[in-house]
């Protein structure tokens, strides 16, 4: 099956990377995010070297120093790619992203359904090609996102890409209200997000595991919108950054244990 949900919410995506990027004057590309030790810049390098690698390019041979905010051997090999692009202009990386981008796309839409079930290791396990998309979108979107915060150039905040970010985001919910805020048996705790993507998340303990979907005594409500949530979700903010955004009723507690440790990404 060819996944054209997935292929429209990422083409949707890096389109609109690609008219972001296209005004940046060169202090918008060095501009640092939220990430750490990543610029506007970085975060383009960073999706560039990762299309390349799903295109099946070399990786860069440059090593990156040591840098204190790499904390796994994954980041490290993600740092070697952006630090390689370091001494570049961004108008450089810029052209290097079109090019991939548009080899990607001409990729993409010429493959049959055999390319997209092909096995590969995802940055979850084993999966496949169409998989790996699936979460490609996520990581195209949250960093368009991150640049987007940045530079204060709010966009792109609804719609197919930031729709399967966002559910995708939620499959981690359990996680957070069963094992991280040992939310008790038998309990629920609702997040409700008030937009530009709504949603009415429900998690509740079952036989010690929290389950998405089952509504049992209501003990919390958390409402806030979604771009609140994919800041804290994706570590980019903390709830003591972003608290104003949030409203919590019912038992403010397990609330709180709620979004105090509500990272859902590495």
């Amino acid at each position: 099956m060819i996944p054209n949900d997935t292929l429209h919410a990422l083409e949707l995506t890096f389109d609109s990377m690609t008219a972001l990027a296209a005004t940046f004057t060169e202090e918008q590309w060095k501009t640092p995010t939220l990430l750490p030790g990543w610029s506007v810049q970085d975060n383009y390098s960073h999706l560039i070297a990762l299309e390349r690698m799903l295109q099946g390019l070399p990786a860069t041979t440059h090593r990156s120093p040591d840098f204190d905010y790499i904390k796994n051997p994954f980041g490290a090999t993600n740092e070697n790619e952006v630090d390689s692009r370091r001494h570049l202009l961004g108008t450089q990386v810029f052209a290097e992203w079109q090019d991939i981008i548009s080899l990607r796309l001409s990729t993409l839409r010429s493959a049959d359904a055999t390319y997209f079930a092909q096995e590969t290791m995802t940055p979850t396990g084993p999966g496949t090609v169409a998989e790996f998309l699936h979460m490609r979108v996520l990581d195209c979107w949250m960093h368009e996102q991150d640049v987007r915060h940045a530079l204060d150039i709010p966009g792109h905040q609804d719609g197919p890409a930031a729709e399967l970010t966002i559910d995708r985001l939620c499959r981690s919910i359990p996680i957070v209200v069963g094992k991280r805020a040992a939310t008790p048996e038998g309990n629920s705790v609702v997040i409700v997000l008030n937009g530009p993507v709504e949603r009415r998340i429900i998690a509740t303990v079952i036989d010690g595991r929290a389950q998405l979907g089952v509504e049992g005594n209501i003990a919390a409500t958390i409402t806030m919108d979604s771009h609140t949530f994919v800041q804290l979700a994706g570590g980019r903010q903390t709830y003591d950054q972003v608290r104003s955004m949030i409203t919590c009723d019912g038992d403010e507690a397990l609330a709180t244990r709620v979004v105090t440790q509500f990272t859902m990404m590495i």
